[in-house]
């Protein structure tokens, strides 16, 4: 891929061509991605391809998608922890109540 970068950058309207071609591109994966999001399936994944196609091209993309990973990791982080206190404190209090029998789930 490097090395098919290199000849479109030697001609510079080939260069302008290509950028154009990604920046579209790019452009439009993400609009279908914030279209989709709403509905059910994969709409952030869809905009996420589409920072990464202009993250190609551009430094700004790339930084944003570097900083929404970042964020998407630190939510995961937080909602796992969150998930494990809930899951302490409910089986917590199935052994108050003695519900909690050795062997036996939920």
């Amino acid at each position: 891929m490097a090395r098919w970068r290199r000849m479109i950058r030697r001609r510079p309207w080939l260069n302008t061509v290509y950028r154009i071609i990604i920046t579209v591109l790019g452009l439009l994966v993400v609009v279908l991605g914030l279209i989709l999001v709403p509905l059910p399936g994969p709409g952030w994944l869809i905009v996420f391809l589409g920072l990464t196609i202009l993250g190609s091209e551009f430094h700004w993309a790339r930084r944003v998608t570097s900083w929404l990973r970042m964020v998407l990791a630190r939510f995961w982080t937080w909602w796992r922890e969150r998930r494990a206190r809930r899951r302490a404190r409910q089986d917590a209090g199935d052994r108050e109540d003695g519900r909690y029998r050795r062997g036996e789930s939920g």
